[in-house]
């Protein structure tokens, strides 16, 4: 179980990052009109969320 959770947990990071990278691409993009429909934030924040969740989850004795 706590090694299940250790990789939900990197998952979760992965995901956070590559959230954040999409949106700083989206931000600083070339065309301002060609906005996305991905709420990226929030997805980092969940990936976070899930991270910090599933870690302490795997660290509980």
């Amino acid at each position: 179980m706590q090694g299940s959770m250790l990789t939900v947990s990197a998952m979760g990071a992965v995901v956070a990052v590559v959230a954040e990278i999409a949106d700083y691409r989206r931000r600083h993009r070339r065309d301002v009109d060609a906005v996305g429909f991905m709420p990226w934030r929030g997805i980092a924040l969940v990936g976070v969320v899930v991270a910090i969740l599933a870690a302490a989850l795997a660290l509980k004795p």
